[in-house]
This record gives C-alpha cells, structure tokens and sequence, in this order.
C-alpha cells in the first residue's frame, strides 16, 4: 500500500499529505521507549577522511547495519535512535509500515553513505539525499535534514556561516506570513525564541544566502522530509552540536547529487536518491558521466548500475562485475 501511494503522489503533494499525517499521528510517534533525553544524549559518529572523494580520497564511510522492531516502535523513532531522517528509513525499507512495523521484523539500517563529490571543507548539504555533512579537521560527521517543499525549494549555491544566535526570535516573512493567514488565520509576524511553536528551534546557524539558515526544529519527525520553507532542519540534538562545532566564517555549500559514486576495496559502489525537484534527466547517464570522470568505466556492470539507479534505495549498492551473471536480488 505505502509504494502505491509513493507512486502515485507527486513530491510536492506527498509533502503536504504527509505532513497532514505526521500531525495525526504524533502521539504515537512519541510513544516510544526512546524519550528526548535518550535522543539528547546520542553521541555522533565521527569517521575519519583524507582528501577529496573525486580524486583518490576517503569516498564511502560507515556501514549498514539490522534493527530488530520491538514492541511500540515507528520507523521514524528507529530513524532517530540511529540519526537516520524519515526518506532514510522508508527507502531502505520499502513494505514496511512506517507507523507500526511489526515486532521482530528485521529493519535495513541504512550507516553507509557515499560522500558527496565535493571538496570535504566545511559544511555540505547534497538536496535529493537530504543529509548534511560537516567535514572538520580531518574527520566527518553526517546528519539528516529537513529541507525546502516543491513550491519552496532549497536552492543550491555556496555559502559562509555568517552568524549564530541561539533561542532565535522568528521574524516571519511577509510570504510566508500570509500562507498563514490564508491556511490557518494566523497572523502573527513573529514567534518568540523558545516558544513551542517556534520551527527554528534553539539554535540557529544563518548563511550568506538571504533568507535560508541551518536551524532545529519544533517538529523534529520532518526530519527527512520536504516540508520547510527553503531552509534546512536538522534534529535538536544535532544542531546543537553543529552549533558548536561549526565557526562563523566557514564555508558551505548547497548541492544537487542525486547520484554519488565511489570505491572502497577496489569495489565501485552507486548511491541513488530520487531527484526530488526534477531537475535531473537520465540518472544512469548522471552516474555513467561520474564513473567515466574516475576511469572506473571498464570495471562497472551496465545491468547492476541500471539496477541501482532504478531502486534508489539510498544504499550504496555494488555495481561491479562479479564474474558471472546478476543475481536476482542486489548484494549492498
């Protein structure tokens, strides 16, 4: 049932039907064994890299890893527990109900990720995949977002952090403001830091772009999901220490790469997102112009690229020969 929908659902609509269901069935996202001082306290992974994916530096981190559902949970939930956003989850477990998995069904737990092609300084967000990559002296941490809807994208482009401001006020822009007005009848022009309502939540990061900032959220189960205003959310307990971490001055940059490709033990291995705003054409093209760049052409199987493209797991996915013949299911 939930592929049906995902098939038939353009982004932008499936954005605000999901975001219509997320409001429904909040008191069951948080009735879970996890409580926010649990999530609070979750410590990033760190992983180390050398040089840039693109020319001969660390391109894949991490691993994939099995959660077996207990009582009560939600893939959002499990998302969380392992700093996963909610598009994460729901790839890398397509039939899964999302709201209600059934106990002792093992769950794909998707720790393994392309790096984007891009200089690893600063802090990266790549748009189709959601995520946002924090490279700091030599080591990398990753986080999940929350991005701009169809009708108001999160564009791409550089940028510096230009400032911090913890317990933001929300000035709420004069087109947003009247969205609100027209969906809702609120006419508020702003909202107090640390007030509930506040979607910025208590940290946020402002971009020389106007009008777009890294910033928590009220709302963290859109984590992985387009349901922002352009700018991008990540939990509270990441952008906490993004916060921190992150210097005023530092570079950044917004990027669209719905296809990553990289090696690792002389294995070459696509990750492919659906390109959420359409702006890409054929993405075996997209990932065919990427491996011929590397000099990996020769050692790619076509059948097993076209494979990884067509089921944009959000997995990194072998695309190698092996040999022999493809075999009927993906080996990750």
């Amino acid at each position: 049932m939930w592929t049906q929908v995902m098939k038939r659902r353009s982004w932008t609509g499936l954005s605000l039907w999901l975001t219509a269901q997320l409001v429904c069935m909040a008191t069951l996202a948080h009735a879970s064994r996890w409580s926010e001082e649990d999530f609070a306290t979750r410590i990033p992974t760190r992983y180390p890299v050398s040089g840039s994916p693109g020319s001969g530096g660390t391109s894949i981190v991490g691993s994939l890893e099995t959660y077996v559902v207990e009582e009560g949970d939600t893939l959002l939930d499990v998302g969380r527990h392992f700093d996963l956003g909610y598009n994460e989850m729901i790839s890398a477990n397509p039939g899964v109900d999302p709201w209600m998995p059934s106990p002792k069904e093992v769950l794909v737990i998707p720790t393994e990720f392309v790096l984007p092609d891009a200089r690893p300084t600063g802090v990266i967000v790549n748009i189709p995949e959601m995520r946002l990559y924090h490279f700091r002296g030599g080591t990398l941490v990753t986080y999940p977002v929350g991005l701009g809807r169809d009708d108001w994208r999160t564009p791409e482009g550089s940028f510096k952090i230009r400032g911090k401001t913890e317990n933001p006020t929300w000035i709420i822009p004069e087109s947003i403001r009247a969205e609100h007005i027209r969906e809702r009848n609120d006419p508020r022009t702003f909202i107090a830091g640390g007030d509930p309502e506040n979607p910025l939540g208590h940290y946020r990061l402002e971009l020389t772009l106007p009008l777009y900032a890294l910033h928590g959220s009220n709302m963290p189960w859109g984590v992985g999901m387009q349901v922002s205003h352009g700018c991008i959310r990540l939990y509270n307990e990441d952008i906490t220490i993004l916060f921190h971490e992150v210097q005023v001055g530092s570079p950044g940059e917004f990027l669209y790469q719905p296809v990553k490709v990289g090696s690792r033990n002389g294995e070459i291995f696509v990750e492919a997102h659906p390109d959420i705003y359409g702006l890409r054409g054929n993405l075996v093209d997209e990932a065919n112009q990427i491996i011929a760049r590397r000099g990996w052409i020769d050692l790619v199987d076509p059948e097993r690229l076209r494979r990884a493209i067509r089921e944009q797991t959000g997995i990194p996915m072998s695309v190698s020969y092996r040999g022999g013949p493809i075999t009927a299911e993906p080996t990750w």
